[in-house]
Order: C-alpha cells, then sequence, then structure tokens
C-alpha cells in the first residue's frame, strides 16, 4: 500500500458532496491502491450535517479511508493537502446579481486561497468547483502566490460530458464512443461547446461528428444551446441543481489529473491560459482542450479554428475579462 494522500471536500455538507464522497472513498477517483485521509470541511451551521456524513462514511466500512476529518476551521482543513476539491461556494440567490455573487465568492475564495499558501503542500493539486467556477479559481490562485498556478484548475468537464452525451444520444451511439469534443471559456452560458475536432465511433470506423451527423444547422444551434443551458434545465425540472452527474464530473476530471488522459484523447478543463495559442488573452482561468501526464496538463496545440469558433471563444473570453476585472476590483477592497 501507498502512503495514504489528503483530500479536502469544502462543501462538505451539499449535494454534490454528498455524490462525490463515496467515489473518492472507494477507490474509483484515485485507484484501489491509494489510502486516502478524507477532510471535510463546511461552514460552522452546517456541522451538524456534516457529522451525519461523517457518519454515513464511517458507516460504508471503506477499506481505503484512513480518516475522516469533519471541520469548519480553515487551518485544519488546509494542512499539508495533496488534493482540495473545492466545491462550496456562495450560491446565487433570487434577485441577485452576478456581481453580488461574485463579491461574496471573491471573499471565500480569497481566504482559501491564502489558506493553500499558508497550510498546504506546494505540490497541492487545486480543483475548483463552486461557481463562478473560473474567475474564483483565478481568485484562489492569485492569493497562493507560491503554488504553481498550474497546479489550479476548475471544472469544465460536466460541461464537455454534457456535450458528448447529447451527440451520443442524437447519433444512437453510447456517450464512450464520442471523444474530443471540446469546452472553449467560461462555465457560465457563454461557454462555447465545440464539436468541430470531436470524433465518434460508427460500425467500428472513427468519423468526425459533424460528417456523422450532416446536421449543420442542428450542431451549431440548438447542440450548443442545450449544452449552455442543461444546468438550467436541470434546476427547473428537480427544483435542485446537478449534484450527481457534477459528482461524477469531478471524479473523472481529478482521476484524468492523477492518471492522465488516454492517448488520442483530450479532455476539457478551465486552466491559465497564459502561453495559449489559441488567441486567448493571457492570466485568464480559460477551458481549454488539454492532455494531462505525469499530472502535468499541456494545452491540445494546432487545431484550425474557423470564423463561427472565432467569434464564440472570443466572447466567452470577454465575460472572464469582465468577471476577473469586477473580482479583482473586490479583491483588492476585500
Amino acid at each position: 500500500m501507498s502512503e495514504p494522500i489528503r483530500v479536502l471536500v469544502t462543501g462538505a455538507a451539499g449535494q454534490i458532496a454528498y455524490s462525490l464522497l463515496y467515489s473518492i472513498g472507494n477507490g474509483s477517483v484515485f485507484g484501489k491502491d491509494q489510502p486516502i485521509i478524507l477532510v471535510l470541511l463546511d461552514i460552522t451551521p452546517m456541522m451538524s450535517v456534516l457529522n451525519g456524513v461523517l457518519m454515513e462514511l464511517q458507516d460504508c466500512a471503506l477499506p481505503l479511508l484512513k480518516d475522516v476529518i469533519a471541520t469548519d476551521e480553515e487551518e485544519v482543513a488546509f494542512k499539508d493537502l495533496d488534493v482540495a476539491v473545492l466545491v462550496g461556494s456562495m450560491p446565487r440567490r433570487e434577485g441577485m446579481e452576478r456581481k453580488d455573487l461574485l463579491r461574496a465568492n471573491v471573499k471565500i475564495f480569497k481566504s482559501q486561497g491564502a489558506a493553500l499558501e499558508k497550510y498546504a503542500k506546494k505540490s497541492v493539486k487545486v480543483i475548483v468547483v463552486g461557481n463562478p467556477a473560473n474567475t474564483n479559481c483565478l481568485t484562489a490562485a492569485k492569493s497562493a502566490p507560491s503554488i504553481p498556478k498550474e497546479n489550479f484548475s476548475c471544472l469544465t468537464r460536466l460541461d464537455h460530458n454534457r456535450a458528448k452525451s447529447q451527440i451520443a444520444l442524437k447519433l444512437g451511439v453510447t456517450a464512450d464512443d464520442v471523444k474530443n469534443v471540446i469546452i472553449w471559456g467560461n462555465h457560465s452560458s457563454t461557454q462555447y461547446p465545440d464539436v468541430n475536432h470531436a470524433k465518434v465511433k460508427l460500425q467500428g470506423k472513427e468519423v468526425g461528428v459533424y460528417e456523422a451527423l450532416k446536421n449543420d444547422s442542428w450542431l451549431k444551434g440548438e447542440f450548443i444551446t442545450t449544452v449552455q443551458q442543461r444546468g438550467a434545465a436541470v434546476i427547473k425540472a428537480q427544483k435542485l441543481s446537478s449534484a450527481m452527474s457534477a459528482a461524477k464530473a469531478i471524479s473523472d476530471h481529478i482521476r484524468d489529473i492523477w492518471f492522465g488522459t488516454p492517448e488520442g484523447e483530450f479532455v476539457s478543463m478551465g486552466v491559465i491560459s497564459d502561453g495559449n495559442s489559441y488567441g486567448i488573452p493571457d492570466d485568464l482561468l480559460y477551458s481549454f482542450p488539454v492532455v494531462i501526464k505525469n499530472k502535468t496538463w499541456k494545452f491540445v496545440e494546432g487545431l484550425p479554428i474557423n470564423d463561427f469558433s472565432r467569434e464564440k471563444m472570443d466572447l466567452t473570453a470577454k465575460e472572464l475579462m469582465e468577471e476577473k476585472e469586477a473580482a479583482f476590483e473586490f479583491l483588492s477592497s476585500a
């Protein structure tokens, strides 16, 4: 058995964490021979619920869980971390402007970034899920200057999986038969789900998605809006936001960081834009296609970008720049 790794999940009394913790504990994220010390952080009013989650994890009798720690204190939660999954954030309430949401979250992620800086290992991998995820991730990274900014990523894998699944449903294949879809930009309704480079396996042959579907108007219209607005559709139907699918996407995202992406496949992840070859300004936390090896991601380079894509990629970059400016204003006054 290897040494245990310390994994933090924040917002640990919430819905997404409830779907995520079992996957982490049973070895389906970090592998079946990787013992784990699981740290659960939430706000003080949620401690009673969190203790219930702690009891349930104990009752799962999972052999890989060496210890489970429930806390409302950052100095306990962030100590010596190998992985931090930042799920907890201030949710958007009725009548709340996006910038109010941003202000509340800048405060949270500035504080958690500072805690990472002070207590976590410098090699820690940080995955931000709480919305607005891209800008929260950038805020945390800026607040932890001695941790490499490449160690920070935000979740756009749920959007990626949604795109994959829409194509699979339309073609009557399984999601596994579809690869190399891309989510560009912000995890918001300006994101651009791009299948220009995606492939699908049909009768044992790999075919481009555009060629396989022969339905450009759907791919440039309804497909994009369905993926962009899927989160809202789930809330409308369930009166709750996506939890099971979000937890599955977090597991996919972390597993790919840990074990690498399969040969010939790339995935979508919000990462720091510095040095990209797609004309996206530096110093944004933007979702790109990446490949991962030895726990290190690299941009997928050299994909041809048509005018339709260019416009959509720039639009979501513009939104991220505006968010970043607003966040940094709050950051300096926070």
